[in-house]
Order: C-alpha cells, then sequence, then structure tokens
C-alpha cells in the first residue's frame, strides 16, 4: 500500500532540491564565467559601429572589397557591437590592407625552386575612432590572417580562393581584438 502523505511531500520537495543542485553545480563548474558581454572596459560605452571602405596598399584589385565584406560579416558573427551607418555609430572603423606575402611551404622532389604549395599571409592595419570626432581614437591595431595553397595550373585562381580565406582570417582576428580585448 502506497503511503499518499509520503508521497505528496516528495512531490513538494522535489523541485526544491532540483533547484539547489543545480545552483550548487552552477557554482562550482562555472566559477569562472561572467554574465553580460565581454568588451574591454574602455569600450564599454560602444554599441554601434560603421565600417569604412578599407584601404587598398596592394596591388590586388578586388582585395579591398573583399576585406570590408569580411570585416562587416566577422562583426555580424561576434554580435557584440550593432553594424550602423556613420551618422548613427557611436564609433567608426578604418582598416588598411597593407601587404600580402607569399612563402613557399613545399617544393617538387626535382626542383627546389618550383614551389608545391604556397603560404599567404594578409596584413591589416586598423583604428576605431569617435564617429564623432575622428581624431578621438578609442583603440588601433594590427591582424595577420594566414592560409595556406597548393600551386596548380591556374595559380591564380588558387590565389584568389586562397585571399578569401587569408582575408577571413585576418578580419575575425581584428574584431576579436576589439570586441574581446584579445
Amino acid at each position: 500500500m502506497i503511503n499518499c502523505s509520503r508521497s505528496a511531500l516528495a512531490r513538494r520537495l522535489l523541485p526544491v532540491l532540483g533547484a539547489v543542485s543545480l545552483l550548487s553545480l552552477g557554482q562550482t563548474s562555472c566559477s569562472g564565467y561572467r554574465w553580460g558581454n565581454a568588451k574591454p572596459v574602455h569600450l564599454a560605452g560602444i554599441s554601434t559601429v560603421s565600417v569604412a571602405t578599407v584601404q587598398n596598399s596592394t596591388q590586388i584589385p578586388r582585395a579591398a572589397a573583399l576585406a570590408t565584406s569580411s570585416i562587416v560579416d566577422a562583426l555580424a558573427r561576434d554580435g557584440t557591437y550593432i553594424i550602423s551607418t556613420i551618422d548613427r555609430a557611436d564609433a567608426h572603423l578604418r582598416a588598411d590592407l597593407k601587404t600580402i606575402e607569399y612563402a613557399q611551404v613545399r617544393s617538387t622532389r626535382e626542383d627546389t625552386l618550383r614551389s608545391e604549395e604556397l603560404e599567404m599571409k594578409v596584413h591589416l592595419a586598423w583604428t576605431l575612432v569617435v564617429a564623432e570626432n575622428p581624431a578621438t581614437i578609442l583603440a588601433t591595431g594590427t591582424a595577420t590572417g594566414t592560409t595556406r595553397f597548393f600551386v596548380d595550373p591556374n595559380l591564380q585562381t588558387a590565389q584568389q580562393s586562397a585571399l578569401v580565406d587569408a582575408i577571413k582570417r585576418a578580419t575575425d582576428s581584428m574584431v576579436a581584438q576589439f570586441a574581446e580585448g584579445f
């Protein structure tokens, strides 16, 4: 036979015991977690950012457009700042595509001067300024994106595909620097 008073008491205490166990579990396993965003302290007042077209100091024709699109995508994925127009933004992001470097990673066995695999490094310099007063710099830095690609008969296509990846890695690094502080 089932004792009704005992099961009713258990039904009342079960939610309380569950809540206590969840709270104690949360205190021990997530002790370093902090609620809220992870913006650097000096950028706490910034919520909207406008992105200028990237300046291109290289000889690659489409690189500035690729870098600008990649910055906007990285900001949207990160979600720390809202992308806005210059007249509504708290801050304005300026970037300059400084250099694109190539280095040989692997050569053929017969000829060491003939490359099989290349490494591409993209270097970006960026500055985050106050939108109302561009002379006031909030943050500045550099970012590098690296990728590797194989040399095939159509080298230009391989380079263009690698350029998209290298720029994406550089812009992700750049956004992480001023959105998360590292």
